[in-house]
């Protein structure tokens, strides 16, 4: 169910990017095109075109769950190493519709608060309302990702959390909620420039946090973690999606096409009115005279 609004794509994204039992990531090259057969510049222009439609599927989305009756929303999940272009995704991708129907969320380590309580606790809080398109720029993959990487919990605790993450999952899926979780697959030599440039530039200072480097020296371990996360999280309810993110214009490019995928599938409509139409223009018109 290819967007029609993105003409050079050759297979649909919920196809070509989902990890399937079996997947490696490993053997997914970064600088890699899934699905997509255009370049650069059709990007942008396929970008640019997708964007109208997002814009209009998002209202609807809203519309549908405020004036009817509807009840489902959207979850994109981004997870990512460092500088792999989280952040543009939601400024490119998510950043061009309405925000009345966005909810971001940008989990940072939890407070003293949060660690009270099990880990999807905040999580919980959270999630998208009907009609709404939810957005965590990082999420409850953390407390599997970071926390084996850096023994933040014990292995039987991290165990636990795969099981009790599908188990939220299918919940969320079961009333009303599609969840769109990707890895934006970044190189590691890719990585190590795009920390560089923030260096070299003064206007990225303050996109540089010394802490990068020193996760990325526990890179492997990192690859190691993802790789179980996929392997014990990509269900049928909530699959995963890893897109190559070498070239930012493609991730950007097929994390909109995943979203418009999803929300085709949803097929929103405008909801009916709830008065007389006629007899509502008729009384406008007898202010107008």
């Amino acid at each position: 169910m290819i967007a029609k609004s993105q003409v050079k794509w050759t297979e649909d994204a919920l196809t070509a990017l989902r990890a399937p039992a079996g997947f490696r990531l490993a053997d997914l090259d970064p600088d890699a095109t899934p699905g997509y057969a255009g370049d650069k510049k059709d990007g942008a222009v396929d970008l640019a075109s997708g964007l109208t439609q997002l814009a209009e599927y998002q209202e609807r989305l809203y519309a549908e769950s405020h004036g009817g009756d509807g009840r489902d929303s959207v979850l994109l999940v981004l997870q990512a190493m460092d500088s792999a272009g989280k952040g543009g995704i939601v400024r490119h991708v998510v950043g061009g519709v309405d925000p009345q129907g966005i909810e971001l969320v940008a989990f940072k380590a939890p407070s003293p608060e949060e660690l009270e309580h099990d880990f999807l606790w905040r999580i919980e809080q959270r999630v998208p309302r009907p009609g709404f398109i939810g957005v965590f720029d990082r999420s409850h993959y953390e407390d599997v990702l970071i926390g084996r990487v850096r023994a933040l919990a014990p292995a039987d605790e991290i165990e636990r959390r795969y099981d009790a993450i599908n188990a939220f999952e299918k919940r969320l899926v079961e009333q009303g909620t599609r969840i769109v979780k990707v890895m934006l697959h970044i190189s590691y030599d890719e990585q190590g420039e795009r920390l560089m440039e923030r260096l070299e530039r003064p206007d990225k200072h303050w996109k540089y946090n010394p802490g990068d480097v020193d996760e990325r020296a526990q890179w492997p371990a990192y690859q190691e973690a993802y790789q179980t996360v996929f392997d014990r999280t990509s269900t049928p309810e909530a699959p995963w999606y890893v897109v190559p993110a070498n070239r930012k214009w493609y991730a950007r490019l097929a994390v909109q096409e995943l979203l418009l995928e999803t929300l085709e599938q949803i097929d929103p409509q405008w909801p009916a009115a709830d008065f007389d139409v006629e007899a509502e223009k008729a009384r406008l018109r007898a202010t107008m005279r």
